[in-house]
């Protein structure tokens, strides 16, 4: 980690500066999140009170069904209501430092200089799922920002982007003719995840064909009842910004149902019980590693090997000198 990142920054100066709208306080609040800062709960403290009012939009589908065109397609009609927009797009990993292998700028350059919308680039850095393991708390800084709108835009691993579900109000699941995305949608469970369809680059042939498929299945799987949402499949041409009306249309309809039916509350607390799982199983996987380096670990493994315990009681060893000694709040 570099010197800078190690660097105490006034916390209470930087969110000021960034719900005033400045990028690079934004940027920095981002990096700290991304670089683990000591200073990570301080900034989280700061951020909650000013969180919870932007909308989640989930962008995914199989690679090359055109994600980043449809994100920026949706950022230039969002930007046309007046609304400020954050962008988180989830990139590959650099094997060698980590980072985002595609860069913010040059996926939505025409956005770029625009100071109503803030994109950042996050590598996924092994994490399965299409996500950053950082990507909540990088959308509660954008949200406390004063976005209106968050895209996360998913990295696009096929069958194992049912993560974003549980991170989105909305759940857009794209789809291209001539992919093969009917098949991939059968699986894994993105049938279930999607909130809205979306078919791009419906001016292809098969297009209606790969709508008819996805009507199929999805009245194949067990039948909603007549309350539930109804995911709508929308045909777009994200290119020349072709049905992205409808698909703002759709999204809007969405978060109407969300709110009437309740499930906003429901899903928003769905999801901070999910990040605050993973923070405490985050910690408690760190305070493993500190026992395994103090042997205790490997001792109750080679008791296990030897026969003298069984794997449970071990757990429960292991667990008890977890709750024994913990370790230190950051």
């Amino acid at each position: 980690m570099s010197g800078r990142a190690d660097e105490r920054v006034n916390v209470g100066d930087l969110v000021t500066r960034a719900r005033e709208g400045e990028p690079r306080a934004v940027a920095r609040l981002i990096s700290m999140v991304e670089n683990a800062s000591p200073q990570l709960r301080e900034v989280m403290a700061a951020l909650t009170p000013y969180a919870g009012n932007a909308t989640v939009i989930g962008l995914t589908g199989s690679p090359g069904v055109g994600k980043s065109t449809t994100t920026s397609a949706l950022l230039t009609a969002y930007r046309g209501l007046g609304k400020r927009v954050g962008v988180l797009a989830i990139d590959p990993s650099s094997p060698f430092t980590g980072g985002a292998l595609l860069g913010d700028r040059v996926r939505m350059q025409e956005h770029a200089t625009d100071p109503g919308v803030y994109i950042r680039s996050m590598g996924t850095r092994g994490h399965l799922g299409g996500l950053s393991w950082s990507t909540p708390q990088a959308l509660r800084v954008l949200d406390a920002a004063g976005c209106d709108i968050v895209i996360v835009e998913t990295v696009g691993v096929g069958q194992a982007e049912v993560e974003i579900a549980s991170l989105a109000d909305s759940t857009v699941v794209l789809l291209a003719p001539g992919m093969g995305d009917g098949i991939q949608a059968a699986k894994a469970g993105i049938l279930e995840i999607a909130d809205v369809y979306v078919v791009n680059k419906a001016d292809r042939d098969g297009a209606d064909h790969t709508i008819r498929d996805l009507r199929q299945m999805m009245s194949s799987v067990e039948s909603r009842s007549p309350e539930a949402w109804q995911p709508p499949i929308v045909k777009t041409i994200a290119s020349r910004s072709e049905g992205v009306a409808d698909l703002v249309e759709a999204l809007d309809k969405h978060r109407e149902w969300l709110v009437a039916s309740g499930r906003l509350a429901a899903r928003r607390q769905d999801r901070a019980a999910d990040e605050i799982e993973s923070l405490a199983v985050t910690a408690l996987r760190a305070q493993m590693g500190d026992l395994r380096d103090a042997t205790l670990l490997s001792d109750l493994a080679a008791r296990v090997v030897a026969g003298e315990t069984d794997p449970y009681a071990a757990a429960d060893d292991l667990l008890a000198a977890v709750a024994k000694d913990p370790a230190p709040k950051a």
